[in-house]
C-alpha cells in the first residue's frame, strides 16, 4: 500500500527518509567511504571495528570472503566532521597534492578544489614553478607551492643538491597534513620522477595516508616498493593503469571472469594497501575484503572526473581514519557527478560536478543538524 503525504505526515517523512538512505546506500560515494572507513584504520579508539550492526552482506562473494554494505545513516553520521563553533581551522582536514606541471595544470587544481568542496579546511598543492602561476590563478583558495623542479630546468651537477632542497621544503609541511595525493599532473619527467618517489617515502616514515592516482600510478607501478606493505596507501587506476599495475606485478593480463579475486591477488602482493580499480563497475579491495561500485554517476566521462576523485577520497580517507582513532561522531556525502548530470546533460564538464559537490553534502547532512 503506498504512503499518503496528507493522511500521515509522519509515516511519508519516515519513508521518504528510509528511501533517500537505500538510494544514499547504493552510490557510488557511499560504497568507497564505507570501505574505506573500514580499512584505513584497523580500531576504534574502543579496540573494536565499525559497528558491525551497521553493516550486511551484499550478495556478492570473492575469494577473500563476502562484500559488505551498511546502513546508510548509521554510517553517514560517522564520517563528517560536526560543523560548529568549538573546532578550528584545520580540523576538517589538511590535504596536499604532489603534482602539476607545465603540460598539466588542471588536473591538480580539480583534485584540490574539489577537496575544499567536499569540505577539508585547507589544500595545498606542491607543483613546478611554471604551473604554480597558472594555479594559482584559477582560485585564491589554493595555497600554491612552486617547488618541483623537471630535468630542464636543472644541470647535471645540480641534480643531487635540488633533490635534497626541495625534500627539506616539503618535510616543512609533511606533518601538517592529514593525506597527500601523488600524481594529478605530475607528468613522466625523470627528474621529477625521482624527487616525487623521496617524498612519498618521508609520508610513509611519518604514517601519513597517501592517495595515489594519474602520473603517480606510473611512478609506482616502476617502483612498487614505495607503497608495498604501507596499509595508508590507496592506489585509484583505471582501466589501463590497473592493466599495468597487474602485469608488473602478478605477470599476467587482467582476468575480466575473476576480477574480484585478481584484484584481491593484486592487493595481497603488493601488501597491505587499498586499490580502487575504476571502471564500469568499480572494485574496491585492500586484500581482505572487496567492495563493488555499480551505480554510474553520469554518462558523460569528460576528462578530470578521476582528479575529484582522487581529491575527494584525500578528504574521506582522512575523516575516516580520525573518526576510528578518536570515536568522534561525524557525518557523510554522496556523489555530484548524476546531479552535475542531470542539469548540464551532455555538455557536463568537471567543473559542473565540482561546482555540485557542496550541495551533495548539504542534501544529506544539512550544515544545522
Amino acid at each position: 500500500m503506498s504512503l499518503s503525504m496528507g493522511a500521515c505526515p509522519h509515516a511519508w517523512q519516515q519513508h521518504h527518509l528510509h528511501h533517500r538512505g537505500r538510494m544514499w546506500a547504493a552510490s557510488p560515494a557511499f560504497r568507497r567511504q564505507l570501505f574505506l572507513l573500514r580499512s584505513l584504520a584497523p580500531t576504534c579508539a574502543d579496540g573494536g571495528r565499525a559497528s558491525s550492526s551497521s553493516l550486511r552482506p551484499h550478495l556478492m562473494y570473492a575469494a577473500a570472503g563476502p562484500v559488505y554494505e551498511a546502513d546508510a545513516e548509521a554510517v553517514v553520521r560517522r564520517i563528517t566532521p560536526p560543523l560548529d563553533r568549538a573546532r578550528h581551522k584545520g580540523q576538517a582536514g589538511k590535504i596536499a597534492i604532489i603534482g602539476g606541471c607545465r603540460e598539466y595544470t588542471g588536473a591538480p587544481y580539480f583534485a584540490a578544489i574539489s577537496a575544499l568542496r567536499v569540505g577539508a579546511d585547507l589544500s595545498h598543492v606542491f607543483c613546478t614553478k611554471d604551473a604554480a602561476t597558472v594555479i594559482k590563478s584559477y582560485s585564491p583558495e589554493l595555497i600554491v607551492h612552486p617547488i618541483l623542479e623537471e630535468s630542464y630546468s636543472v644541470r647535471d651537477d645540480e641534480r643531487e643538491s635540488v633533490s635534497s632542497s626541495i625534500l627539506a621544503e616539503v618535510i616543512k609541511w609533511m606533518e601538517r597534513f592529514d593525506c597527500i595525493v601523488v600524481g594529478p599532473g605530475l607528468g613522466r619527467d625523470s627528474f621529477l620522477m625521482d624527487c616525487v618517489g623521496n617524498i612519498m617515502r618521508h609520508a610513509r616514515q611519518a604514517n601519513i595516508p597517501t592517495v595515489v592516482d594519474g602520473d603517480g600510478l606510473f611512478l609506482i607501478t616502476n617502483n612498487i616498493g614505495l607503497v608495498e606493505d604501507n596499509s595508508l596507501a590507496i592506489l585509484t587506476p583505471n582501466v589501463y593503469e590497473y592493466k599495468r599495475l597487474v602485469q608488473k606485478v602478478l605477470n599476467c593480463e587482467v582476468n575480466e571472469e575473476n576480477a574480484s579475486e585478481q584484484l584481491t591477488a593484486l592487493c595481497q602482493k603488493i601488501g597491505g594497501v587499498t586499490i580502487m580499480r575504476k571502471g564500469k563497475a568499480d572494485l574496491i579491495s585492500d586484500g581482505k575484503k572487496v567492495t563493488q561500485v555499480s551505480t554510474f554517476g553520469s554518462p558523460r566521462r569528460c576528462g578530470g572526473q578521476g582528479d575529484i576523485l582522487s581529491g575527494s577520497v584525500a578528504v574521506f580517507s582522512s575523516w575516516a581514519r580520525h573518526f576510528l582513532l578518536s570515536n568522534e561522531q561525524p557525518k557523510e556525502t554522496r556523489k555530484a557527478a548524476a546531479l552535475a548530470f542531470e542539469k548540464n546533460k551532455r555538455s557536463t564538464v568537471t567543473t559542473d560536478i565540482i561546482e555540485f559537490l557542496g550541495q551533495s553534502l548539504e542534501d544529506i547532512c544539512p550544515a544545522g543538524r
